[in-house]
Formats: C-alpha cells, structure tokens, sequence
C-alpha cells in the first residue's frame, strides 16, 4: 500500500485552517465515542486512540474534558454515522464519513457541495470498492519479524507491514483493528503511534486538471466547512 494513507485527511488541513472546526470535529467523535463504549479510556480503546490523536493534533484539554463530561451525563444529542460518496471534479472519488443528528439536513447538504461543483452524488457502494478500508499503525519499532509474529498469533489478517528508517507500517483490515492494536500493545508495550486510524486508501491516485483542479478545491472547501463533516476521503494526488 506503500505511503497512500498520507493523503487520508491533508484535504481538510489545506481547506480548513479554522482550529475551531477542528476541535468540534474531535470534541463530537469523543462525544459520540465515550456515550457508546465508556468514558474511561483505558476500557474503551476506539475512545483512547481519539483522544491520543486529538492531543497530537494540540486540541486543549477543556475540549476534549467537556466531550466527556457530556457523555457522563447521559443526555445530550444523539448522532448517528453517516457515509457518503461519489464522483467529484474531474472523474475523482470521494467518501464523506459524518456524523449526524438530522440525516435529512446533511445529506442536502452533502449533495449541495457535489450539485454545486459538477459532480454526482452516488449510491452506498458506488466508489468504496475501489478503495481499501484499512486499520494503520505507524510506529517506531527495530523488529518487524516480532511484529509480523504477534500479530499473526493474534489471527490478525496483515494485508502489509513494512520497515522504514526505524518506523513500522502495519496495514490491516479495518475489523481487525482492535485485534491488531491490543496485538502490538501487548508485545511491543506502550507504543506512541504516529499513526492509529481506520482510513479509506484508494486502490489507485488520478490527478485534476484545467478548470476541475478550481472545483476540486471548492468541492472540498464546502464538504470541510459542513460542521457534520468528520473525514473526507478522495483518490486525488495533492500537490
């Protein structure tokens, strides 16, 4: 799979230099996460990798504090998962993950962003076969051998692991994820992940031309700048 996955979320750090919608984002995912499976972290692993990369991402701890207090209390909105997907500027793909309290609303507003850029919203399936959904650790680690091992014990379905200048990448599939991670957890030991995330990685790149590279980046703006808007996955190669 090689590097693809570093092309996972660049659209919205180039499209959204607005930190606030950034702390939105993670404080409704922790939100969302904690009400579901806990608030203690250390019971609820999905909760513990949102608030490492949250902190990586330097969002304060007040956000990230209130997120969790919110879910304590039992009440607050009650957002479901949302996916979107199909074909933008210039023949790309995109997948648009949300999360949602009034589906009806986003998913006009979804369509707004493909309508208003010469695009097409699709049907469920339309492009995600021709991306690979994937769990990926980045980590540095000196034993791949140890690593391949351990996760083989664990009946995890490696899809690839590669070694880089000290960094391990381990690619697996995305229901695999809590398998592999408490896998290299309990062989490595505490690892500090440079990458812990379940992405979408196109099976192939395309690149945008002409007039199309100015609606691409409006047919982002606008799917960022959507506060239900939590990932934006595309096959474009961003220069």
């Amino acid at each position: 799979m090689g590097r693809a996955y570093q092309n996972r979320k660049e659209s919205m750090a180039k499209t959204s230099d607005m930190k606030a919608k950034v702390y939105s984002r993670y404080g409704r995912e922790i939100y969302v996460s904690a009400k579901s499976g806990g608030t203690d972290p250390a019971g609820n692993l999905t909760l513990r990798s949102l608030i490492e990369r949250a902190k990586k991402d330097q969002v304060p701890s007040h956000v990230i504090d209130k997120a969790l207090e919110k879910a304590k209390g039992g009440g607050g909105e009650d957002y479901a998962a949302a996916r979107y997907e199909g074909y933008g500027p210039g023949g790309s793909m995109a997948i648009i993950d949300c999360l949602t309290d009034n589906p009806n609303r986003t998913f006009g507003d979804v369509r707004q962003a493909f309508t208003k850029t010469k695009s097409k919203i699709g049907t469920p399936g339309s492009v995600s076969h021709m991306f690979d959904h994937a769990a990926i650790f980045v980590f540095a680690y000196d034993d791949e051998e140890a690593v391949l091992e351990a996760l083989m014990e664990a009946d995890v379905d490696v899809t690839d692991i590669e070694n880089e200048d000290g960094k391990i990448t381990v690619f697996a599939p995305n229901t695999d994820y809590f398998k592999a991670k408490m896998a290299l957890l309990d062989r490595c030991g505490e690892l500090d992940f440079d990458v812990d995330e379940i992405q979408f990685i196109p099976h192939a790149f395309t690149t945008v031309s002409g007039d199309d590279v100015a609606l691409f980046e409006r047919f982002l703006t606008m799917l960022n700048d959507l506060d239900d808007v939590q990932q934006v996955y595309h096959n474009v190669e961003l220069s």
